[in-house]
């Protein structure tokens, strides 16, 4: 009889099983939308800073130390 009342209890149908997975479909697609918002944003916010003027001055700023005396030139 436990495992007759057992058997029952495990059975899942297919309506249950579809409902189960639209809902989780649902919520990673919620998901996903959300991280695709995000990345246009950060690619917005990264396209302003590099056009910006402190970009430019740090980028300059930079100087090629490979002629040193550590490589013999």
């Amino acid at each position: 009889m436990l495992n007759n009342l057992l058997s029952k209890a495990l059975v899942v149908t297919t309506t249950q099983l579809t409902m189960i997975l639209i809902a989780v479909a649902s919520i990673f697609l919620v998901f996903i939308i959300i991280a695709i918002i995000k990345m246009y944003r950060l690619k917005a916010e990264n396209k302003k800073l590099m056009e910006t003027n402190a970009f430019r001055d740090s980028d300059e700023s930079y100087k090629d130390f490979t002629s040193s005396h550590l490589y013999d030139n």
